[in-house]
């Protein structure tokens, strides 16, 4: 699979009927950060983004995969709310995992690139094309995460300041201008539900809890509050917009990284109806 197999994917969607689509930014290299709405604007709204961490691409696979889903229902009427979602938030990592180091057009930036990961093997490439994990990016208690690291890195290092990274004002943007009610963020590896940023109020990590114990039901993983992570894009939404929000880890803890596409079936079955589950919570 290369980073072209993937928009193809994605631009297959733009011609589906009763989708709507934008580009809504464009990442560090120039590449089209894209979001969909399936649904009615009435009602509850959800928001979704998958892509964030490079090798965790599976989450832009099941988040294509669901797109469609969700389209299916709402074309047969079986669909309430809307949903909105970004499933590539990170396309340069995700072409420096796929594609290594020919997906980066600057030659002296390929060569920083394989300096920082060690060699030029990317398949474990978390980061954006600067070498900055853009979960840990978010102004929400950045830097202050027990794996956060202040250098260039493959994974973890939160940049040089809150938000440095185009990727992330792009979605931080997009999600001031659709304000939703609910949101899940997909990664992957280890079958978890995150939930509860510490700031939260007693009250809102109750209601919380609760939707997350329902979204359990439906794919078997277990629900974990967060500890010691900071800085990330569920984190800057509990923060900053106090609605529900998820961080999912889909697929086997003991497969390594990074999972493909071999693994987007049993994902896809696990949790094609937890959107639904949860934004009927909100």
């Amino acid at each position: 699979m290369k980073i072209n197999d993937i928009y193809n994917s994605i631009y297959e969607l733009i011609n589906l009927s009763n989708i709507d689509s934008s580009v809504i930014g464009y990442s560090t290299f120039n590449r089209p950060i894209i979001a969909f709405h399936i649904g009615s604007y009435d009602g509850k709204q959800m928001f979704m983004e998958g892509g964030i961490h490079a090798r965790e691409y599976l989450s832009t696979l099941f988040l294509i995969e669901e797109i469609k889903y969700l389209n299916d229902l709402f074309i047969n009427n079986k669909l309430v709310g809307g949903y909105y979602v970004v499933p590539m938030v990170n396309p340069d990592g995700i072409a420096l995992v796929l594609d290594g180091e020919s997906s980066v057009d600057c030659e002296i930036q390929r060569e920083i690139l394989k300096l920082i990961n060690n060699g030029n093997d990317f398949s474990l490439w978390k980061a954006n094309g600067l070498g900055v994990d853009l979960n840990v990016n978010f102004n929400a208690e950045w830097g202050k995460g027990d794996q956060n690291l202040f250098c260039p890195s493959s994974g973890n290092f939160v940049g040089y300041y809150p938000e440095s990274e185009r990727e992330n004002r792009v979605l931080i943007q997009y999600c001031k201008n659709i304000n939703p009610d609910i949101t899940i963020s997909w990664h992957t590896k280890g079958e978890i539900i995150y939930y509860g940023f510490y700031t939260l109020s007693a009250v809102s990590l109750e209601r919380d809890l609760k939707i997350a114990t329902k979204i359990s039901k439906v794919n078997g993983y277990p629900v974990v509050k967060t500890q010691g992570s900071v800085g990330g894009f569920s984190d800057w939404v509990s923060l900053n917009l106090d609605v529900p929000a998820y961080t999912i880890e889909i697929g086997n803890a003991n497969i390594p990284h990074p999972l493909g596409i071999e693994n987007l079936e049993t994902v896809f079955n696990q949790n094609k109806d937890v959107p639904i589950v949860a934004l009927n919570q909100v």
